[in-house]
Order: structure tokens, then sequence, then C-alpha cells
């Protein structure tokens, strides 16, 4: 069973810094694309960041030059350092990531469960 497990959330004042981890399990024969997401209360899900196989990165406007994405691949592992936080980037923060579990299976999107980050002013 393919899964992805985030860490690293938690409670810090503004001006400071977290690094949040998803680690990919499970049956995984490619991993492509990885991403953060996240879901502020009363708010749609939105894209942070995307790290393709490549390795090339994008980010939402309201993260660059303070976020930064990145991988591990031979621990399946992605990461984003966030620094200068802001109490607007109070939410949960879900992982996603593209997997292909055997050769001839399809790409397939799959969600973490998502880690809580909160900022406070």
């Amino acid at each position: 069973q393919e899964q992805l497990v985030e860490s690293g959330g938690g409670l810090v004042q503004a001006g400071g810094s977290l690094r949040l981890s998803c680690a990919a399990s499970g049956s995984i024969f490619s991993l492509n694309r990885m991403a953060w997401y996240r879901q502020a209360p009363g708010k749609q899900r939105e894209l942070v960041a995307t790290i393709s196989s490549g390795p090339s990165t994008n980010y939402a406007d309201s993260v660059l030059g303070r976020f930064t994405i990145s991988r591990d691949y031979a621990k399946n592992t992605v990461y984003l350092q966030m620094n200068s936080l802001k109490p607007e980037d109070t939410a949960v923060y879900y992982c996603n990531a593209v997997i292909k579990t055997t050769w001839n299976t399809p790409f397939t999107t799959y969600w973490g469960r998502g880690t809580q980050v909160t900022v406070s002013s």
C-alpha cells in the first residue's frame, strides 16, 4: 500500500522557520513529480511548491524567496524548508506525489494526511 507520511509541522513565531518532510513508501517503481499544497481554514487548497524528477522547481508567488522545496531520491522523500514565516502561512500542509507502482501501470497521484503549521504573530 503506497502512502505519504508528512512530519515537521508545529507552532512557530512569525519570522521563524520550519522544515517539513514527506516520505513515500510502498511499492514504488517510479516517483515523478512531488509537491506541497496547503489549506487554510475556510479557504481552498492551494499549490505551494512542486519539484519534478528533473529536478525543476516551481513556487507560488506568496512563498517565492522564503520557501525551498527539495527531494532525496534515495529516500523517496520531499522536503519543504520554510523561512521567514508569516501568520498567513498558517495552514494544513499536504504532500502530493505522482507514483508509478509497476512498469506497466499508469502514474497515479497520492496525498498525505497533512501536517499543521501554525505561525503566531
